[in-house]
């Protein structure tokens, strides 16, 4: 396996096969990960503000993920996509995946990280992760996605 944080045009399909695979995430969700990848590439990640991280093996993408610094704040970022291959998960990717960009934020003078996820019960295990993860929740809104959906943000602060 190797970690590559680079982005380039022949990814965007791959990135999209993986959040598909997941089972995890709406059709206009998947265009929208398409979209920020596509941004990412045509604007280049310190303009778009979207940054990636890959985990290959073989020469294939298997796994990654998304953040950047949030606008009108001062070193705070999101964590907008980890994703895993649903033929990869359980593997510790997801946490590699996480550390590699705790790293990343770190580096750069990052202060916290929000992530932003769903109350629905299929998200157990993503909680879960952001948990063990030594992430804390600071916010529920409820009905945030739609009735009986709420939007849970968790936090690391460094």
């Amino acid at each position: 396996m190797k970690i590559r944080k680079k982005i380039f045009q022949s990814d965007l399909e791959q990135i999209e096969e993986i959040v598909e695979s997941t089972g995890f995430f709406h059709p206009y969700e998947v265009k929208i990960a398409y979209e920020v990848a596509e941004e990412a590439v045509k604007k280049g990640e310190e303009e778009s503000g979207y940054y990636f991280i890959f985990i290959e093996e073989n020469g294939k993408i298997i796994a990654f993920a998304s953040y950047g610094e949030i606008p009108c704040t001062k070193n705070r970022y999101d964590l907008y996509w980890i994703v895993v291959h649903n033929n990869y998960r359980n593997k510790g990717l997801g946490s590699i995946l996480l550390a590699e960009v705790e790293k990343e934020i770190n580096e750069n003078g990052g202060k916290a990280i929000y992530v932003e996820t769903s109350s629905k019960e299929k998200y157990i295990p993503t909680r879960a992760f952001y948990t063990k993860n030594n992430y804390t929740i600071e916010a529920e809104m409820k009905d945030f996605y739609e009735d009986g959906d709420n939007k849970v943000v968790f936090i690391k602060k460094f």
